[in-house]
C-alpha cells in the first residue's frame, strides 16, 4: 500500500489551532492509513528500525495506534478510522512514483547505516515506511477490542470522511492532507495523530505541534471561491491523480489564475504552451464525485479488556503494565462518559 501525499494547500489555507479538549463529545472521522503511516514513521528506534516483536514483525503502528486512541478516547472524542478502499485507476502513476522514491529511501537508509550515520539512517528509514493489509487488519483487530469503530471505504478513506462530515456523522475529517477538503469535508482537523513535541528534520530542535481546524465555508469566503474552483487550484497545483499539476504554478499563483479566469480549462488556454497529460475533467469528477458508502454503523463500546492483553501482550510483546495502565484510563473514561449519558437522560424525562 501507498502513503497518501495529498495536495499541497498551505499556503493558502486559514487554520484555527484546536485544543484536544475542544474536540471532546465530537466524532471524528480519521484517515486511518494517514495515521498509520505518521506512526510508522515516526515511532523508531535511534538506528531508524522501526519497533517489533520477538518474532520480527513490525508493531510500530499497533504502538501509535492504541496510545493515541486512548488519549482521544480520555478526553471524551468519538474517533472513528476510516480505511481505504481499492485506489482509483487513474492515481496508478503517483503509486508507481510513490514506490520508486521508497526503493531509492531503503538504498540510502542502507549505505547511512554501513557510513554509521544514525542520524542520516533514521531520516531515510522514515521514508521507508511501508502499510501493508495485514498491519491494515491488525489496526482493525486493535480497534474492535478497544471498542472504536471502523469504516472500510470502497476507495479514497479521506472522501469516505469527507462524505460522513457532509451527513453530519462525524464533525470533522482528520488527516494531514488537505485532500479532505477537495472531498467537500466540512471541517478537516490536522496534526490530531502526530500532536506534541516534535523532532525537526536534521536537527536536534523539537518544536510543539498543535491540531488545526480548517474550516471549508471559511476557506471559500476567504478565498473568494467556490469548492469547485478549489478543485481546480488543486489540479493546477498538482494531485495525486495528476501529480505533476502544471510546470511553474504554486497554490498562490493558481489561484490568482483561477480568480482571474473563473475555471481551468479557461485558465489552461491562457497559459502559452501548456500541455495537460491527462483530461481535467476526469481529475475533477474523482473529487467532486468520489465513490462513498453508507454501509457503516458508529458504536463505541466499553474494551474488551482481556482481547486487548491477549493480543498485544500475549501475541506481540507489549509491556503488560503499560497496556494495562492505557486500558485502565479508557475505562475511567467510559465510565465518566455512561454516567453522562444516564444524568442527560434524567433531566430529560424531568
Amino acid at each position: 500500500m501507498t502513503q497518501a501525499m495529498g495536495v499541497d494547500l498551505r499556503d493558502l489555507i486559514p487554520r484555527t489551532p484546536i485544543s484536544f479538549e475542544a474536540l471532546s463529545g465530537k466524532v471524528i472521522a480519521i484517515d486511518a492509513y494517514n495515521a498509520l503511516y505518521q506512526f510508522l514513521s515516526i515511532i523508531r528506534q535511534p538506528d531508524g528500525t522501526p519497533l517489533r516483536d520477538r518474532t520480527g514483525r513490525i508493531t510500530s503502528h499497533l504502538s501509535g495506534l492504541l496510545y493515541r486512541t486512548v488519549n482521544f478516547l480520555e478526553i471524551g472524542m468519538k474517533p472513528v478510522y476510516i480505511f481505504d478502499g481499492r485506489p482509483p485507476e487513474i492515481k496508478e502513476m503517483e503509486v508507481l512514483r510513490r514506490r520508486r522514491v521508497k526503493e531509492e529511501a531503503v538504498k540510502k537508509y542502507e549505505e547511512a547505516l554501513q557510513r554509521g550515520d544514525l542520524r542520516a539512517a533514521r531520516t531515510y528509514a522514515q521514508q521507508t515506511a511501508h502499510l501493508t493489509d495485514e498491519m491494515a487488519n491488525e489496526a482493525k483487530r486493535l480497534l474492535e477490542a478497544l471498542g472504536v469503530p471502523w469504516v472500510q471505504a470502497p476507495s479514497e478513506g479521506e472522501a469516505q470522511a469527507a462524505y460522513m462530515t457532509i451527513k453530519g456523522d462525524a464533525y470533522a475529517a482528520a488527516s494531514q492532507d488537505y485532500d479532505s477538503l477537495l472531498f467537500g469535508a466540512k471541517r478537516l482537523v490536522r496534526n490530531l495523530t502526530i500532536s506534541g513535541k516534535r523532532k525537526l528534520p536534521r536537527k536536534d530542535e523539537y518544536v510543539e505541534i498543535e491540531p488545526e481546524l480548517i474550516e471549508l465555508d471559511k476557506v471559500l469566503q476567504e478565498l473568494q471561491i467556490t469548492r469547485e474552483q478549489l478543485v481546480d487550484i488543486a489540479i493546477l497545483i498538482g494531485t495525486d491523480y495528476n501529480p505533476d499539476g502544471v510546470k511553474g504554478v504554486g497554490p498562490k499563483t493558481a489561484l490568482k489564475l483561477i480568480k482571474t479566469y473563473g475555471s481551468l480549462e479557461k485558465a489552461l488556454k491562457a497559459l502559452p504552451e501548456t500541455e495537460f497529460p491527462i483530461d481535467p475533467s476526469e481529475v475533477r469528477k474523482m473529487f467532486l464525485e468520489p465513490k462513498v458508502t453508507d454501509n457503516y454503523e458508529l458504536e463505541w463500546r466499553k474494551p474488551d479488556v482481556d482481547a486487548v492483553l491477549r493480543f498485544l501482550c500475549d501475541e506481540r510483546d507489549f509491556s503488560r503494565e503499560r497496556v494495562t495502565n492505557a486500558l485502565s484510563r479508557v475505562l475511567k473514561a467510559h465510565q465518566q462518559y455512561a454516567k453522562q449519558v444516564s444524568l442527560d437522560l434524567f433531566i430529560k424525562k424531568h
